[in-house]
């Protein structure tokens, strides 16, 4: 009986979200019909559609591909540590996180892309080595990355891929294209899909962590130039970042989607990502606070007019209101508030409070540091975006929110 109430239910949330449904994606349309435009203007017209100078070389293009870049290897620590360690309560969610691994690396991938002077020239990154450059690695541990991610999604759909390719439709026919002629739905094809899921994970674990999000911390570390930057902490507070903003989006996701689909929602693994979010986060703000108190303490000047710039200048808004207010502030007073911990809307938001906090830690790593010159007698640098950067990049983020939704819609991500 209570099997058929909840199909009811599903049902009726079902025929009435269509309506909802053609608005998200004629929103969706619109905002990549703006970015298309934009990014249009930016391949024409170069970097003179942007606020980028010579003192200010990088701005919001290169915090979202730092921001994404670390979304991706959190959700896909998660999924790995879910399989490899066997955390069966966290199951549910970890085709999802897999997913979300693989559109945020893609998302990554493109503003990097805008950022680079001759965009047709990305390929040389590949074509080209220097065995010594940051970069260099860095360009091909992505690589070995996506195809890791596109393997584990691929063993931990392929049984349902293998189900869904017998019905009929388009869903049936994108099964049957990505099952890629498999046809084993035995029990023993299942255990041997666990078995290539964990030793993928636990390959895929140190490449991330040291690799992906770790590299791309150290290609901050190492600028000399940059007292704020060149510090061997960097590379693990981007990896703990990761794993809350990872952690903070699935959380976000799996409440938002089970109230859309009408799917009940389990209440204990709400508390569990919120619990090991708040857990991350908790680490993650301890590190910044040793990486404040070491960086102040040895009296260098840049480093100290660094600080000055984050915390007392136009731009203190985005780490006291975005990092502080809104990253750790709202979400730590909903966990610990009895209350809200045992909301799933509340953790819900909290988690989404955690999203957009780490977006402001990443502008605060990247546009403060520049604005510092490296030189005395140079002037301060100052930088806000155009609006061609805020379209591009609000047209990339609809790509992913497209590329998210129709593989929801299209593909078996849900646990059945």
């Amino acid at each position: 009986m209570s099997i058929q109430i909840n199909q009811m239910k599903k049902n009726m949330f079902q025929s009435g979200k269509k309506p909802l449904l053609t608005l998200w994606y004629v929103f969706l349309i619109a905002v990549l019909a703006l970015g298309a435009v934009a990014v249009g203007l930016r391949f024409s017209q170069g970097l003179a559609t942007t606020h980028l100078t010579s003192a200010m070389p990088w701005g919001a293009w290169v915090a979202f591909y730092i921001y994404f870049v670390g979304m991706s290897a959190g959700a896909f620590l998660l999924s790995s540590l879910i399989h490899v360690f066997d955390m069966e309560h966290l199951e549910e969610v970890g085709r999802d996180a897999t997913l979300v691994a693989i559109i945020c690396m893609i998302l990554a991938l493109c503003f990097i892309l805008l950022d680079l002077g001759h965009m047709e020239r990305f390929w040389h990154s590949l074509w080209y080595w220097n065995f010594t450059s940051i970069l260099s690695w860095e360009v091909r541990f992505y690589g070995l990355y996506i195809l890791l991610l596109l393997a584990e999604l691929y063993f931990a759909l392929r049984h349902d891929l293998v189900l869904a390719s017998r019905g009929e439709g388009l869903k049936a026919t994108l099964a049957g294209i990505l099952k890629l002629g498999s046809n084993d739905t035995s029990a023993e094809g299942q255990e041997r899909d666990k078995r290539m899921l964990k030793i993928l994970g636990s390959i895929g674990i140190p490449i991330a962590i040291f690799g992906v999000h770790g590299g791309t911390g150290v290609l901050f570390a190492v600028v000399k130039a940059q007292a704020y930057w060149n510090s061997a902490l960097f590379p693990v507070v981007f990896v703990i970042s990761a794993l809350v903003s990872g952690t903070a989006l699935l959380t976000a996701l799996y409440v938002i989607r089970s109230r859309i689909s009408g799917k009940e929602i389990d209440i204990s693994l709400v508390k569990s990502l919120a619990g090991w979010m708040v857990l991350f986060l908790l680490i993650d703000v301890g590190l910044q606070f040793f990486e404040i108190l070491i960086g102040a303490y040895g009296l260098e000047e840049q480093e100290l007019a660094t600080l000055a710039a984050i915390f007392a200048s136009d731009f203190s808004w985005s780490y006291w209101g975005v990092q502080m207010g809104i990253g750790v502030l709202v979400p730590l007073i909903l966990y610990f508030n009895p209350g809200t911990r045992r909301s799933p809307t509340a953790m819900m938001l909290a988690g989404i409070a955690v999203v957009i906090g780490i977006l402001g830690v990443r502008f605060n790593i990247v546009v403060p540091a520049l604005t510092v010159p490296v030189l005395k007698g140079l002037p301060s640098g100052y930088y806000y975006p155009t609006w061609v950067e805020w379209a591009s990049s609000g047209g990339i983020i609809g790509l992913g929110l497209l590329l998210y939704t129709l593989a929801i819609r299209y593909l078996p991500i849900d646990v059945e």
